[in-house]
């Protein structure tokens, strides 16, 4: 009875996230990265408690997958030391929601969290004149 409108309210869904990231600029991007990162460790902690091991990996395997795919695959060489960093902060989120998955630890994935929490107030401080200089940040 009710799964034609969970059908159509996923597809509104997915249709205003793709709209989102068609209109969003290269910095807007980050952001939305760093939401959708969270997002996922979020649903992969609600698993825990549930005890939903499927669950919980597959929200965990996303954010990892938005972390290595989308916000390392986006740093830019150039920007050397500041790039390089961020690549081993990348690394480090990643091991501690893979810790965190193979444990139920919470708290690992509660860290990574408080991590991505960091780099997007950082990456949102950024001045919107600074957005579209050749300066902006580690991130292409």
């Amino acid at each position: 009875m009710f799964a034609p409108y969970r059908s159509h309210a996923s597809a509104y869904r997915q249709l205003d996230v793709e709209t989102s990231l068609e209109d969003a600029s290269p910095h807007r991007m980050i952001e939305l990265l760093y939401d959708g990162a969270i997002d996922a460790i979020r649903r992969a902690i609600s698993a825990i408690s549930r005890g939903e091991v499927a669950a919980r990996g597959e929200a965990v395997g996303r954010a990892i997958r938005i972390i290595d795919e989308g916000l390392k695959a986006s740093l830019d060489a150039r920007a050397g030391e500041v790039a390089e960093r961020l690549r081993s902060l990348y690394d480090y989120i990643g091991r501690r929601l893979l810790t965190g998955s193979a444990s139920n630890d919470v708290r690992a994935l509660e860290e990574a969290i408080a991590l991505i929490e960091e780099l997007r107030g950082a990456w949102s401080q950024i001045p919107a004149e600074a957005r579209r200089g050749p300066a902006h940040a580690a991130h292409r």
